[in-house]
């Protein structure tokens, strides 16, 4: 192989390299290399950096979903009690550091605040949608940049929904049915019936068999513990069968015979917690922490992830091939993507502008027919005003005409009474020389 690397042209000298599609040769090694350390290599680093696990907790307020938590993970999480008083749903995150031995976890708890709550349920599972997507998309953009740091990014992508059922013993809801199948598709869903202690165990026996009926008759896609690997396929596939999950949760420890022991304590007995002919537990603790987490993990990543990505390229114009079946090129389609961007803008620019154009002339006609509308309206005014002068000038000759009579009328009456004063006069004078000459 030596030889024949040092021989020939350049593309001769790496022929042994080993070619897409062609057959991998094994050959024995002559002694010890080193590489069967590489697991202790992964190892060693997984366990400096530390792990990350994150629960997103639906159900209706009061089902015990903090309590099962502090269960679960053996300690007490802080956390306000929730009320049914809230307007709408809301989603609190709380993240907590956990170490076990030289192991730490990253442990972020997602509570759904007010689930179930409201009289209109309609949009309930909405805010938990949109939750999920923004954790997805916070990561894709974390992908997409130019400078990336994954390595030390807190990924806040959930990687187990454990969802909440309420012990009814009849039946699903329509809320829960409507939530499952939204959330099938983006997360790793665990069906559990909590306060599983309130029924009968034949209830609960004909009530799992009854979710189990209904989640397949709806289309609802539940976690599946996997079985491809030998060393867990056993154990996983007794423990599909027992889903969903009956448990009950609590942080009170009571002695119970020599051992104190997690437990719930009533009138008419004792309901042990980790004790499994009384609750699943042990089985969701087992499942959930101890043997699946990192396959929740891995497909959350490989599977939701995954797809969720995939839509979004789609949807910003890229692809894995053209449509002659030639892989896509990153540049090609930045470039055809930023053509049809600056395309739509310019479309856009241009309808705009005519937009602008129509409404401009529509304003003119209207400016038009305003101006139109005040001549109009000016010149009635105007005619109106010439008539009322018209009126008022006859009226004036009117009244002119009228005084001038009366000052005739006037002067010929006084005229007459001048004369009938001197006509008197001159009578009483005749009358007195008449009386004198008498005497």
């Amino acid at each position: 192989m030596e030889a024949e690397a040092n021989s020939g042209s350049p593309e001769d000298s790496w022929a042994f390299i080993q070619r897409p599609g062609e057959g991998c040769r094994t050959v024995p090694l002559a002694g010890h290399v080193g590489f069967d350390s590489l697991p202790d290599q992964l190892v060693n680093k997984s366990v400096s950096q530390g792990f990350c696990f994150n629960i997103l907790c639906v159900g209706e307020t009061g089902l015990g979903k903090s309590t099962l938590m502090d269960t679960l993970f053996n300690t007490k999480f802080e956390g306000e009690p929730a009320t049914h008083t809230q307007p709408g749903v809301q989603l609190r995150s709380n993240t907590y550091d956990l170490q076990e031995s030289n192991v730490g976890l990253k442990l972020t708890i997602v509570s759904t605040v007010g689930f179930g709550d409201q009289i209109n349920k309609e949009d309930s599972y909405k805010p938990i949608v949109e939750f999920i997507d923004a954790q997805f998309e916070a990561y894709l953009q974390e992908e997409l940049k130019i400078r990336r740091v994954l390595h030390t990014y807190h990924d806040s992508r959930i990687h187990a929904c454990l969802y909440f059922i309420a012990p009814t013993g009849h039946s699903l809801k329509s809320l829960d049915l409507v939530t499952m199948k939204k959330l099938d598709s983006k997360v790793n869903i665990i069906p559990i019936i909590a306060k599983s202690d309130a029924i009968s165990k034949s209830e609960l026996t004909k009530f799992k068999i009854k979710i189990t009926s209904e989640l397949v008759n709806n289309g609802v896609q539940i976690y599946q513990f996997p079985t491809d690997d030998e060393s867990v396929a056993e154990i996983n596939g007794t423990m599909n069968a027992h889903l969903p999950f009956a448990v009950i949760g609590s942080t009170e420890e009571l002695k119970i015979g020599n051992k104190m022991m997690k437990a719930r304590q009533y009138p008419w007995g004792t309901v042990q917690v980790e004790n499994e002919a009384h609750c699943d537990f042990v089985k969701l603790r087992e499942m959930l922490i101890r043997v699946n987490m990192e396959d929740l993990r891995e497909q959350t990543h490989s599977r939701h992830y995954e797809l969720y990505r995939r839509c979004k390229l789609e949807e910003m114009g890229f692809k894995d091939t053209d449509p002659d079946s030639k892989p896509f090129s990153l540049q090609e389609t930045y470039e055809a993507k930023r053509n049809e961007f600056l395309g739509e803008l310019q479309k856009k620019e241009e309808e705009m502008r005519q937009m602008f154009v129509q409404r401009v002339k529509e304003k003119e006609a209207e400016l038009k027919e305003a101006e139109k509308e005040l001549h109009e309206k000016f010149d009635r005014l105007k005619k109106l005003h010439q008539d009322e002068k018209k009126k008022l000038e006859d009226k004036k000759k009117s009244l002119d005409d009228e005084v001038n009579a009366f000052k005739q009328r006037k002067t010929a009456a006084e005229l007459l009474q001048s004369q009938g004063s001197q006509a008197g006069g001159s009578q009483t004078l005749k009358r007195d020389k008449e009386k004198k000459n008498f005497f």
